[in-house]
């Protein structure tokens, strides 16, 4: 199995823990990939696929730590996505390097109401020789706007905003905005907009199986018979 950018933030965060991250069902048996309840680990059914996107996801302090956590499925799936946690006096360096590096053009992934009408972009449009990195702020929906609000090295750039037309599928956590979706539901929106609408679909399937997955261990279920995982499967043999 693939050892992502999310995997390994983990364990650096999980390593610099002073105490324990007591999060509801901190008690339960995990897979440390999925962070699904072990017997409904998902690692064996994840999907591939081939995108020209990168992602950055940026993300609050002890977000990394949440087993509800959706910004992993991204990683998951697009093999050029880097991680790193949010810092609004001293952001890695190593980040800051990736924003100016050349080969990408990132975009600021954000409802377009939070930032000056002129930097709202509302397609994708790329430079010759460049591949899109989106940068995903990921945490609560206070805490996203906190690092909205306080980067001013994302300053710079574009930021890409969706409309959801649909409520979200989440229901993991409590929303606290109308219409706000969860982070690897925004990166398929987004992922459709930037013209790979195959890869928009498996994520969301995706998300889908951890859903159902998440929510079948939370409330103590038996998964369907006609659960997320085979409509998964049927979807990508129509492509095999």
């Amino acid at each position: 199995m693939r050892i992502h950018a999310v995997h390994k933030l983990y364990d650096e965060r999980l390593a610099r823990s002073t105490r324990p991250f007591l999060a509801r069902g901190c008690k339960v048996e995990r897979c440390l990939f999925c962070m699904l309840r072990k017997h409904l680990c998902i690692c064996s059914s994840k999907p591939e696929i081939t995108s020209d996107a990168a992602f950055l996801l940026v993300m609050y302090d002890d977000e990394i730590l949440k087993p509800s956590n959706t910004g992993r499925l991204i990683a998951d799936l697009f093999e050029d996505t880097y991680a790193y946690i949010w810092s609004r006096t001293e952001p890695n360096p190593e980040m800051l390097a990736l924003l100016e590096d050349p080969q990408w053009q990132p975009f600021v992934v954000f409802p377009a109401e939070y930032s000056a009408p002129e930097r709202v972009a509302d397609r994708v449009e790329m430079e010759p020789g460049k591949r899109p990195l989106f940068i995903m702020l990921d945490g609560s929906w206070a805490e996203a706007k906190k690092m909205f609000r306080k980067s001013p090295y994302l300053n710079q750039f574009p930021v890409l905003s969706i409309n959801p037309e649909k409520p979200s599928r989440y229901k993991v956590r409590e929303a606290s905005k109308e219409n706000q979706l969860g982070t690897a539901e925004v990166a398929a929106r987004i992922i459709d907009l930037f013209g790979e609408s195959r890869n928009a679909d498996v994520l969301d399937l995706w998300f889908d199986v951890f859903r159902e997955n998440y929510l079948t261990g939370k409330m103590n279920r038996v998964l369907p018979d006609d659960n997320a995982i085979i409509q998964l499967r049927e979807y990508m043999a129509s492509y095999a």
